[in-house]
């Protein structure tokens, strides 16, 4: 509301140039609108960060600076109708629509940041993030710090200039598994498709560094497992598209294929490191094209074609995308030899 700061439930319809909402009575929308909002000149924020406890908010803000709130039921319906409303507002302009649909379907990182870097600065005694021990819903959590905590750890770092720019870079990390979320709160907000949505810009939800990041592995251990595997001679290189593993979205990487011992490694190209952030042995693996009428079960996400699939002899599958067909059959005719 625009007099009283309360929460109305309101029935939205979508024309063309407007948005227009009624009141509900009796179960039933009343036949004239209550208010219009002129979407000419609107700018739209989805996710809109402002409220800390209503995460599904869209606001819109008109060309005469009036800020509305709306809240959705739930993040697909907040989707969808950000999707539709702004369609509206670029009417006649489709390219900025299309824009938005890859938007949604990936979540890049910022460029020049190093995860690495970011998290070394978390991890400091005197400069990094402070972890204290917070209590949700009876279950007691050390070592723990919350989403807003994060985000605005990473502004006053300046790794980021906004919140939003700021919840990239901590999805990012949890993609990454440099940290995890812990607590009902933030595990839920996982369960979510959307890598944006994954992570909460919140007081109540609660995460932690992984595990992987506390193991004092010392850098001579670390570098005897891997001139192991990085030791034989470079067959192949090059960018290919992998999917991911646990949230089944896909990702630029520099692969590296090594015969003698037989490996393929995969690099992350937006990490100054040049250490792989995975790979597995070739012996006893299956590689086959996947043909491009349809898409296979197993893999989710945007399937541009030209995929080929590896199975190891421990039965873990890996799905890449080619740029092209041509491309595809020279990884595969690169990588049976050395099964």
């Amino acid at each position: 509301g625009h007099v009283v700061r309360n929460w109305k439930v309101r029935w939205f319809v979508l024309l063309q140039d407007k948005l227009l909402y009624y009141k509900i009575e009796g179960g039933k929308k009343e036949p004239s609108p209550k208010g219009r909002i002129l979407l000419d000149g609107c700018t739209i924020t989805c996710p809109c960060l402002e409220y800390e406890n209503r995460p599904l908010l869209i606001k819109l803000k008109t060309k005469t600076n009036t800020d509305y709130f709306l809240e959705c039921c739930s993040r697909e319906e907040r989707d969808s109708w950000a999707l539709d409303i702004t369609g509206a507002i670029h009417a006649g302009h489709p390219v900025q629509v299309q824009e938005l649909h890859r938007m949604k379907k990936s979540f890049k990182l910022l460029e020049n940041i190093s995860l690495h870097h970011i998290v070394e600065r978390m991890c400091d005694s005197s400069a990094g993030i402070k972890l204290t021990r917070n209590l949700e819903q009876g279950n007691r959590y050390k070592e723990t710090f919350t989403g807003s905590a994060l985000v605005d750890w990473l502004i006053s770092n300046s790794f980021a200039v906004s919140r939003f720019e700021a919840v990239t870079l901590a999805s990012m990390l949890m993609e990454e598994n440099f940290i995890k979320p812990v607590g009902a709160r933030s595990i839920e907000a996982t369960r979510y498709s959307d890598l944006s949505e994954q992570f909460l810009d919140d007081s109540t939800a609660l995460y932690m560094f992984a595990e992987s990041n506390k193991k004092n592995t010392s850098a001579k251990e670390e570098l005897q497992f891997n001139i192991s595997e990085l030791s034989g001679t470079i067959v192949k290189q090059g960018f290919l598209v992998k999917q991911g593993h646990k949230r089944k979205n896909w990702k630029v990487r520099r692969f590296v294929l090594r015969a003698d011992p037989a490996f393929l490694h995969y690099y992350d190209p937006t990490k100054e490191e040049n250490r792989p952030v995975g790979g597995f042995s070739l012996r006893g693996c299956l590689v086959s094209a996947l043909e491009d009428n349809g898409v296979p079960a197993g893999v989710k996400g945007n399937v541009q074609g030209n995929l080929f699939k590896i199975i190891t002899k421990n039965d873990i599958h890996y799905y890449i995308q080619a740029s092209s067909k041509a491309e595809r059959a020279q990884w595969i005719e690169a990588i049976k030899p050395l099964t």
